[in-house]
């Protein structure tokens, strides 16, 4: 009897379909049952091979090697993964299996994943395709359902494959190169160098920037306050003597009441999840890493299954999941969802622009709830928290908008204007989640007033504010700035800026995360406070690097490439031809350099391993020596930034260690305490009862059908804290 292998990109997916679809027989590495067979990657199994790995004198770095560019690109089985990729390997070519369904994460790099263990394998036999974008019981039957015919994706894998190829053609040498070069490990590629180039351009803003003064009026009267507006309805000016002469003329005057404007409102919630902007938030409010953001939304994903794909781009949903929509509400609804949720459910749920619409996704919709049931207290409270933004924002984007009324006075007095708004709230809406994250708008009571009327100004207060330099970015807007990089190359065309867009900026969801962390190891930036800031070395390699790879144009170009290729309208060979003449330009600008590196970070400790010099580097949460010379491994690390909180000031500690001493010290306030002081504090405090514990309790007894009321959950809601 002819079997169907099905191959997953993890452990945990294939376990799932092999529960769904009944495969039951359990071996190593693999499910069986009489007509199937379910089988997994650990990720990747077969990667490009190293340059070592076509010829073994590239073990060793040499200029005169440079560039390294095969005609064809070999693959190799990832050590660490042999064992799997050999049970695979043999699965895929036994006899009995006559078609192969790739179960991989749907999308260029899943693609990519099968299709490489499907070469190595030396398999050739018909593929069908499975698109899903969660991994309910429910989702996963409709996809079996609902299989494609695995041609319809060979192109993606061939844009995928390409796309890697390039990356190992140009990133390779360069790295190498420059490291050659300048004695000095450094790395260069189409992603991460932009990236870096668009973070020094803001470090730049920040320094070349100048201070205005701007000066204004606020005029009160008995209940209100009015500000002075121009001709141009601009509330601050630069001319100090101007705003001086009006308040001396119009001392003791009285305000005239001119207009009041009443208006009803409405404002709609911010749009749903994609990827960067949910990792953008995730920064902001909790100061996760992208790469942590993502890690937890792959848990959320895979192993509870209560949200869906998190690689995506879109904040859109597809018309055939507004079906779906009750049953994703009913699953969600404990806890604090509960009441909002069954809201909903009692509703008629339709398509809105708002947030259906095909034509804006691509491979996948939104991130949104499952239909899974949700159980809050499996989740850990970082889980907790990246389920609790995407489940309100969902659940906001279904609700009623909030309604408001705005009401404007116009005044005057010796005929300049003065103006005061306040809003009366009519419906909350959405609001009621307290999801939303905007700024207070100006806001007081607006009593009875008519055109016509005089009111006695009580006080004149001149106003005066500085305008502050652009932020720097922290990784959240590091996210959005990838996202969108073209504001910060004025130079490329419109064509090439339109392409970004379409293809969402430089890296990927999936990747962006990836390359900010590198940059962080590669000590070409550094992270304080949550700021992020270049570093001399990342200073210094964008001088070194050829121009072309530091603009996100070349992403602009790869990527129209890329498409063309995906849809069948351009040869691969014929990119990748391309980029082995780019990369052999770059590597010959390198070579004529006459730039000359410099150590602006290092010490006068040498090292314990080789005698040479060690660099004070500082990476996202610590403060470390490693060796100047990058044949020698030597690190060491002499502070992190730990979650231990200061007892002034609340903010997080830092553990520095000097010799067998260890001391947690402030950054923010100067605060100092030995560990042993502190490490006898948490001893004392081990058996208290913290506030989250509370909360996990009082979650846990919201997660019955029934409603709880015992008189410890009583007792509970009435503890106060400190």
């Amino acid at each position: 009897m002819s079997k169907q292998l099905i191959l997953a990109e993890k452990p945990s997916v294939a376990r799932d379909i092999a529960r769904v679809l009944k495969v039951n027989g359990k071996n190593k590495g693999y499910f069986e049952s009489n007509d199937k067979i379910v089988t997994w990657a650990l990720g990747h199994l077969v990667t490009l091979s190293t340059p070592e790995e076509y010829n073994k004198r590239f073990q060793k770095w040499d200029m005169d090697d440079l560039p390294i560019v095969p005609e064809e690109m070999k693959l190799s089985v990832i050590k660490n993964s042999r064992a799997q990729f050999n049970t695979v390997k043999s699965l895929l070519n036994r006899k009995d299996v006559s078609e192969i369904v790739i179960a991989t994460d749907a999308g260029r790099e899943g693609e990519l994943v099968a299709r490489l263990i499907l070469k190595m394998s030396g398999c050739h036999k018909k593929t069908k395709r499975l698109w899903i974008s969660s991994v309910t019981d429910k989702a996963i039957k409709d996809g079996f359902n609902n299989l494609k015919d695995g041609k319809e994706y060979y192109n993606l894998y061939r844009s995928a494959m390409a796309r890697a190829e390039a990356d190992w053609i140009v990133g390779i040498n360069g790295s190498r190169a420059l490291t050659l070069k300048y004695n000095t490990p450094l790395s260069c590629g189409r992603v991460q160098t932009p990236t870096l180039n668009i973070i020094k351009k803001r470090d730049e803003e920040i320094a070349s920037f100048i201070p205005k003064e701007y000066f204004g009026i606020n005029l009160k009267t008995n209940t209100m306050e009015f500000k002075w507006v121009n001709k141009n309805n601009v509330q601050s000016i630069l001319d100090e003597s101007k705003i001086d002469n009006i308040i001396n003329v119009i001392k003791n005057e009285k305000l005239e009441i001119v207009e009041v404007e009443s208006k009803k409102k409405k404002k709609y919630p911010q749009e749903l999840y994609d990827l960067t902007n949910l990792q953008r938030d995730a920064n902001v409010r909790y100061n996760f890493s992208a790469k942590e953001t993502l890690n937890i939304m792959q848990n959320l994903y895979e192993r509870h299954k209560v949200l869906t794909y998190p690689r995506t781009d879109s904040r859109y949903l597809t018309d055939d999941v507004v079906g779906t929509l009750k049953d994703r509400l009913k699953a969600m609804s404990t806890g604090s969802y509960r009441s909002f949720a069954r809201e909903l459910m009692n509703k008629n749920i339709s398509a809105n622009k708002r947030f259906v619409n095909n034509s804006k996704v691509s491979d996948h919709h939104a991130i949104i709830p499952t239909e899974e049931r949700l159980s809050l207290d499996n989740l850990t409270d970082k889980e907790y928290k990246i389920y609790d933004l995407v489940a309100k924002r969902f659940l906001s984007m279904l609700m009623d908008p909030y309604e408001y009324e705005e009401v404007k006075v116009v005044a005057k007095v010796n005929n300049e204007v003065f103006i005061a708004k306040g809003t009366k709230e009519l419906s909350l809406g959405f609001k009621a989640l307290d999801s939303y994250e905007e700024e207070q708008e100006e806001n007081q009571k607006i009593y009875n007033l008519e055109s016509g009327m005089s009111l006695s100004i009580k006080d004149i207060k001149k106003t005066r504010r500085k305008s502050q330099p652009p932020s720097k970015f922290n990784e959240g807007s590091l996210l959005l700035a990838m996202e969108n990089p073209t504001k910060y190359d004025s130079d490329m065309s419109k064509v090439k800026k339109e392409t970004l867009r379409e293809t969402g900026g430089i890296g990927t969801v999936a990747t962006r995360g990836d390359i900010i962390e590198k940059l962080y190891s590669s000590d070409l930036i550094e992270n304080k406070n949550n700021k992020i800031s270049i570093t001399s070395k990342g200073t210094q390699l964008l001088e070194l690097v050829p121009e072309r790879l530091k603009s996100p144009e070349l992403t602009a170009s790869w990527e129209l490439k890329l498409r063309q290729i995906e849809n069948g309208k351009l040869k691969d060979k014929e990119f990748l031809s391309e980029i082995r003449d780019f990369s052999r330009e770059n590597i010959d600008e390198i070579k004529k350099s006459k730039y000359k590196f410099r150590h602006e970070n290092i010490t006068n400790i040498k090292c314990p391993e080789c005698g040479k010099y060690l660099l004070k580097v500082n990476r996202k949460d610590r403060e470390m020596l490693i060796c100047e010379d990058y044949n020698c491994n030597y690190r060491e690390t002499i502070s992190i930034l730990t979650n231990v909180r200061c007892n002034k000031c609340h903010k997080r500690l830092r553990l520095i260690s000097s010799g067998d001493k260890k001391t947690y010290i402030c950054d923010n306030c100067g605060y100092r305490e030995s560990k042993e002081s502190m490490d006898k504090k948490f001893k004392a405090n081990k058996n208290k009862m913290k506030k989250s514990d509370v909360n996990r309790f009082l979650n846990k007894q919201d997660n019955e059908n029934e409603p709880v009321n015992t008189s410890l959950s009583d007792a509970l809601k009435n503890l106060k804290f400190d």
